[in-house]
């Protein structure tokens, strides 16, 4: 992990093409912007959290399906 300090208007690159640039700070809250070609997906970490815990959820196991089926067995 690299833990960089930047004041505001300065900036990080990430390889040839990202550029990540602080844009305010203010008493709990850090505002950033991020350059980089549209092909780099950029997502907020508890967005990706948020998504994986629903798959998780949404998946059913082949028990669960059988239950169902003998459940509704007319």
């Amino acid at each position: 992990m690299l833990i960089l300090q930047r004041k505001v208007g300065q900036s990080i690159l990430i390889g040839d093409n990202i550029t990540i640039t602080v844009q305010s700070i203010s008493a709990d809250k850090v505002k950033i912007s991020i350059d980089a070609p549209k092909e780099v997906q950029i997502i907020r970490e508890e967005l990706e959290i948020a998504e994986k815990s629903n798959r998780e959820a949404a998946a059913v196991s082949n028990s669960t399906v059988d239950a169902l089926k003998k459940l509704f067995e007319i």
